[in-house]
């Protein structure tokens, strides 16, 4: 899931780096402040009042497994933005004692939570590649080019080693930009999330370098 700008408009790179252990609630702060609006994450928690502290929770499961080994996070020096990924050429796992984790921390949402974590594994391609999960630029420094940045650095990496990468994209603006990004759409196309709201399964074929 990705809450992306739309546009790529300053063509200066960006500091980037690999977050550390420190980083995980630097991350899961940015991440809550940049999907805040997404109509999943609304989904997932319909209380407004409990919905920042139980998804900033969840990010933090997520980012805190990335860095730990499962993938990796890549981030602005600046802490604006972050890309969370997951390595998935080989066996997938959760993070550390996830089921009781999550229904500490989801309460009576929990079931939502379920499945959409559910729909996501039954949609996940089969094939070897690296998973970008979360996709985030802070709202006030979105149509920066800093998401993109973010992306072409492991991007890059990944070409060198011949790996593809996937994503779920949240809207149609998200879609176009990934598009630009060397993205295409999946066959079937969109994952279904709740009546009126779906994800959108795309792939990145490694490129040649």
């Amino acid at each position: 899931m990705t809450g992306l700008e739309t546009s790529a408009s300053n063509s200066t790179s960006p500091a980037l780096r690999i977050a550390a252990d420190g980083d995980i609630d630097r991350v899961a702060d940015l991440i809550t402040d940049a999907f805040d609006h997404l109509t999943v994450i609304h989904f997932l928690v319909r209380d407004p009042a409990r919905r920042r502290p139980v998804v900033r929770d969840w990010y933090r499961l997520w980012v805190e497994h990335a860095i730990s080994g499962a993938g990796q996070v890549v981030m602005t020096e600046a802490g604006d933005a972050a890309a969370v990924w997951f390595d998935r050429t080989g066996t997938a796992g959760e993070p550390e004692d996830y089921t009781r984790r999550l229904t500490a921390l989801a309460g009576d949402d929990l079931s939502r939570f379920e499945h959409l974590d559910a729909q996501m594994d039954a949609h996940h391609p089969g094939e070897a590649h690296w998973h970008l999960l979360f996709l985030a630029v802070r709202p006030d420094r979105q149509n920066r080019g800093l998401g993109g940045a973010l992306m072409q650095h492991t991007h890059a990496r990944l070409d060198d080693a011949g790996t593809a990468a996937y994503l779920e994209a949240t809207g149609e603006d998200n879609r176009r930009l990934y598009r630009r990004h060397g993205y295409i759409d999946m066959t079937p196309a969109t994952l279904p999330v709740a009546p009126g709201i779906r994800l959108y399964r795309m792939w990145r074929p490694a490129q040649d370098t």
